[in-house]
Order: structure tokens, then sequence, then C-alpha cells
């Protein structure tokens, strides 16, 4: 099939959007302030590591990425179990009243986040989970499930009933078959929300913002605003900053790459 021109040169106008900021960013990570300006498109002067070193030591960032590590996995992994609980429950009730029970898990998408943020303070602010790792973890399950029940819910319910009936057969309980058949079935689709999920609570800024006070218990987005003043920023330790924070994501895609593709084209398939 002869290439088509046109869509060349937008797929190629649309690869520069997105290469050019990266290499600006990464390679003034590398710069002083007065180099960035100075040619923010050039290579530096030399490849010095004096900027990561001030950001992991004097800024702390070190702290805030250990506390984005420990939030973020614990967020992903209970949102995982609880969502794809939720999900095969609603796959295994058959006919209107699994699709009703369905629609009401993922109705918490529809809700806007700033909607809710007055009375989940004042509520995390009775519970006493105000400037906590485990309250940023409760808050991003909840905001976080609906999404997972969406994705993989709508997996599910194109999964065979047969292997549902062949499991009751050997005897195996609603657990059990979940954990043995549709957990190994539905791999790519987890693997799909699994980096859906990492990527929007790794750069979760709202809900730090408004629950986290302290300097120890940020998290790295929080902590990156530390970088901006308000009359001056300095732009190499922002830049360094926001490439060690998008070292997890990318070493994530890259892992899971394989699965988030299978992920994303299995509903088509089995649809």
């Amino acid at each position: 099939m002869r290439a088509n021109p046109v869509r060349g040169l937008v797929l190629a106008v649309y690869a520069l959007l997105i290469v050019v900021p990266v290499i600006v960013v990464v390679m003034g990570s590398f710069k002083s302030t007065e180099e960035l300006f100075a040619s923010p498109f050039g290579l530096p002067e030399s490849f010095s590591f004096a900027n990561y070193g001030t950001v992991l030591g004097e800024q702390q960032l070190d702290q805030a990425f250990l506390n984005s590590v420990m939030v973020t996995l614990a967020s992903v992994l209970l949102t995982l179990l609880l969502g794809s609980l939720a999900a095969y429950g609603t796959a295994r009730i058959p006919g209107w009243k699994g699709w009703l029970i369905f629609g009401f898990l993922v109705l918490g998408m529809s809700v806007p986040a700033q909607a809710n943020m007055i009375p989940q303070y004042v509520l995390f602010n009775q519970l006493g989970l105000l400037d906590s790792r485990i309250g940023l973890v409760l808050i991003n399950v909840v905001v976080g499930l609906p999404v997972s029940v969406f994705i993989l819910g709508g997996f599910m319910k194109t999964l065979p009933r047969e292997a549902y009936e062949a499991s009751s057969i050997d005897g195996a309980g609603p657990l059990r078959t979940y954990w043995s058949v549709v957990l190994p079935m539905s791999a790519p689709s987890i693997a799909a929300t699994a980096i859906f999920l990492f990527v929007i609570q790794w750069n979760e800024l709202l809900y730090p913002l408004l629950f986290i006070s302290s300097d120890s218990k940020k998290t790295i987005p929080l902590a990156l605003l530390d970088f901006q003043g308000e009359f001056l920023t300095d732009y190499p330790l922002l830049f360094t900053g926001v490439v060690i924070a998008s070292v997890p994501m990318a070493v994530a895609y890259v892992l899971l790459q394989r699965y988030f593709v299978a992920g994303i084209t299995a509903g088509a398939v089995k649809g």
C-alpha cells in the first residue's frame, strides 16, 4: 500500500511536538540557569550531574520520590484487587442486574473531583487521616476504583461463560475461579489498567496538595512546586526533578508495553 505523504507529514509534526520538549527538558537538567537561557535547544557544555545531586540532596526529592513510590504502588495494587473483584462479581451476575450494579460502580467517573474536595477534607480531618500517606492511598483507591471496574468489567464480561461453568464442574468455588481462571485470562486487561492507574496516581497533585502539609510526606508532584517561586523559577532544577519523576513511568511502560497493547486490543478482538 502506497504511503500517504500528508499522513506522514502530520505524524512527523506530531513526533516533533513530543520529542523536542523532552529533549529540551533532559538536556536542560545538565545545564546551569545561564546556559539554559543562552542556548535552550543546544547541548550542554559538559554533562554535569550537579543538578541531580542538588535535587536529591539539598532539595530532598529523594524522600518525595520514596513517598510517591510507596503511595502509588499501594494505591495501584489495592485498586486492582478491589476493582477486579468488583468487576468479576458484575460479570458473574447474569442479565440486567449485573449491568445495573456495574453502572452504579462506575457512576463515580461522572463526579468531578473538585465537587468532593470539601466533604472529603472534612471527613479525613474527622478520621485523623490528614497529612498521612495512608490517607493518600485511600483517596487514590476511591478515585481509581470506578475506572478500574469500568475497564476490567468490560473485559471480563467478554470472557466465555463456559470457563466459569467448567470451573464449577471441577468443584471450584467463586474465589477459586476468580484466582485460577479469571485473573490469568484477564492479565492483558489488568496490565493495561495498572499502567493507566500508575500514570494517574503517580502524577496526582490535587489530593497531596489538599491533604499533605509536612515536607517529609510530600509526593514528587507536590515537591516539584518548591522549585517554582513567586518571582523566580530555577528551571534546571525543575527540569531535573521532572526527569527523575518520569523515570518510573517510562520503566513501567517499557516493561508492560506488550501487555498494554494486548489489553487495548483484547476487547475489540473479543467484542
